[in-house]
């Protein structure tokens, strides 16, 4: 098995920042809090912004529409606005 790590602090992968941008995380601070990926050495900042790019992002497009993080958040998951 050929794995490409990312981040070598945690042992985080391309793939798996790839799937957690598939399921909505846009940012490396959010890819960061669902894996740990660039809060020890940050070396990997750079790489995860790389491989999330500018592409579409459900959060990043109702953010540019205007429409609060939050709101933006529970629009995304039904069970934020549950929470909030």
């Amino acid at each position: 098995m050929n794995r490409v790590y990312v981040c070598s602090c945690f042992g985080i992968t391309e793939k798996q920042v790839k799937e957690h941008a598939e399921a909505g995380a846009c940012t490396p601070r959010q890819i960061a809090s669902l894996s740990k990926a660039g809060t020890d050495c940050g070396s990997c900042v750079r790489r995860i912004q790389g491989i999330l790019g500018r592409g579409t992002c459900p959060r990043r497009e109702l953010l540019e529409q205007g429409v609060p993080a939050l709101t933006a958040d529970v629009e995304q998951d039904p069970a934020l606005s549950e929470a909030a």
